[in-house]
């Protein structure tokens, strides 16, 4: 008969293994994205696997990721997109989820109903007419052109009206009683007590605008604009071609805040997801 310590220890290291190898997969292209920011561009394309370089090129790659082209307002750039992006559909989340979560207004239903068909749609299927608007606007090739679509997040709506509905009434009553308006309520009691679900959303939100290629490239034409994988183009070169060792030097350096940001709020990310759990 076999030993049930013995199939339990069997079953956490082959568990173990199957996560350790699913993570290594994921891991890879970001292992050889640092590797070929430390070669030189002989060795790029070289027969055969080298992990690391024969010949270290880390410090020319990295000094023109940084002098080639203007990265560090790239990163900036990105930094006031995505930091105008998170604001704002925080501003337009939260009432939205409390009003879905708390409140009865007559077409709570099918208002409701709108959202969720809203996450269902691609963003590229509405981007042509975005970009007429926009166009007609006047606001094509401006920091605005990033930012106003992405006011109204349906994401965030939902993950905010999930946490919510996990929220005693009795809070809202007492708040009430203690003569809170609704708006109040919302900034003064709701908005602390759903931190780590907002954390989890600050980090999808950023994640998703500062990765973002497609609308920047549609949107912007200007160089001074470039969001930091727009940027990552200027370092094609006519007569050269593209120069990978810089390019990835580059990318290096635009993912490096995004790890820093997740890792600096891992705890309330983990919080926040398992807390925002699907409620009726």
């Amino acid at each position: 008969m076999k030993n049930p310590l013995q199939a339990s220890w069997s079953w956490r290291v082959f568990r173990h293994a199957v996560l350790f190898t699913g993570a290594m997969i994921y891991l890879l292209p970001f292992v050889w994205m640092l590797s070929t920011s430390f070669k030189p561009a002989d060795e790029i394309f070289r027969q055969g696997f080298h992990l690391l370089p024969q010949k270290w090129a880390a410090i020319e790659n990295y000094t023109q990721a940084l002098t080639q082209v203007p990265l560090l307002r790239y990163l900036a750039n990105g930094v006031i997109v995505c930091g105008g992006i998170l604001i704002l559909q925080i501003l337009v989340s939260l009432p939205a989820a409390y009003c879905f979560a708390k409140l009865e207004f007559r077409g709570k239903r099918m208002a409701w109903g709108l959202v969720l068909l809203s996450l269902m749609i691609p963003f590229q299927a509405t981007a042509i007419p975005l970009y007429i608007l926009l166009h007609h606007a006047g606001l094509l090739d401006t920091t605005a052109a990033l930012i106003i679509p992405f006011i109204a997040s349906a994401f965030g709506i939902f993950l905010m009206r999930q946490f919510f509905m996990g929220v005693p009434n009795d809070l809202i009553h007492a708040a009430r009683l203690d003569g809170m308006g609704e708006f109040e309520l919302v900034w003064r009691v709701l908005m602390p007590a759903a931190m780590p679900a907002l954390i989890a959303f600050s980090i999808f939100s950023v994640v998703w605008h500062w990765n973002d290629y497609f609308w920047p490239l549609l949107v912007i034409n200007s160089m001074d604009l470039a969001t930091p994988p727009l940027g990552t183009m200027f370092f094609k070169n006519e007569e050269s071609g593209t120069n990978y060792g810089p390019l990835m030097a580059g990318t290096v350096i635009i993912t490096l805040p995004l790890l820093l940001f997740f890792l600096s709020a891992q705890k309330r990310f983990i919080e926040g997801v398992t807390l925002s759990g699907v409620k009726g």
